[in-house]
């Protein structure tokens, strides 16, 4: 994003918000630069500005960094339970059977990351080796993990949804970028001594965040967007 002092005249409040929203992506290279607690702060503090059904503000968020983040690492690695033997026994995040468009959305993303870092359709064990990645938030300095009370229902994961993507637009006003990651989901055994989490609550995700480190490949990956006319109908 463009520095305060480097905003042309004509930068007015529409094209802040907007660079924030479009400049947001899934990082998945970060620099080891620390984020001043202060900083982390502030975006939750904004982020929680997100609407919610009756103000219920259902979110809970353990952040994470040095030695906490990574006993998160070592316990998930460290557990022998690979990617693919991951049990999503709390909640579901994708279908049983993939179809399309979404199947093509879903293959033309990991192929398109896997292309950019080198890694063939049959290398599984590369595969592997990058969606581990996940479990040290792709050296992120700070790794949040995300829980909601299991009471609740599917309204308040909507307005989860919300405070989520509050999170990463805060950070880009501020010149970090963050990767929301689902992939914790099914490691929440691992996940709740090293946190202290109480079995009432459901991971949703992690989130890494941080400053990008552009001098790696991953960093040059883009993904597109649908086209307005393949999922919008104006009715007048």
């Amino acid at each position: 994003m463009l520095a305060p002092d480097q905003k042309p005249q004509h930068y007015d409040e529409t094209d802040i918000v907007d660079e924030a929203i479009v400049s947001r992506r899934s990082v998945r290279a970060f620099l080891p630069t620390p984020v001043d607690d202060s900083v982390i702060r502030d975006i939750l503090d904004v982020a929680a500005r997100a609407p919610s059904g009756t103000n219920m503000q259902p979110w809970k968020v353990y952040v994470t960094s040095g030695e906490t983040l990574r006993g998160i690492s070592e316990a998930i690695l460290n557990s022998g339970v690979r990617a693919e033997k991951a049990v999503w026994d709390e909640y579901k995040y994708y279908p049983d059977q993939f179809f399309e468009p979404y199947l093509g959305r879903r293959r033309a993303n990991g192929f398109g990351l896997y292309s950019t870092l080198g890694i063939g359709r049959r290398d599984v064990d590369r595969m592997r080796a990058q969606h581990d990645r996940n479990f040290v938030f792709f050296d992120a300095p700070v790794g949040m993990i995300f829980t909601i009370d299991r009471r609740l229902n599917q309204g308040s994961w909507i307005d989860y949804g919300m405070f989520l993507q509050n999170i990463m637009i805060a950070a880009r006003a501020r010149g970090l970028h963050t990767c929301p990651q689902a992939a914790f989901a099914p490691y929440h055994r691992q996940i709740r001594p090293v946190l202290s989490i109480p079995e009432e609550e459901v991971v949703v995700c992690g989130m890494a965040l941080g400053h990008e480190d552009t001098s790696k490949p991953e960093s040059t990956f883009r993904t597109d967007r649908a086209p307005l006319d393949e999922w919008v109908q104006f009715l007048k």
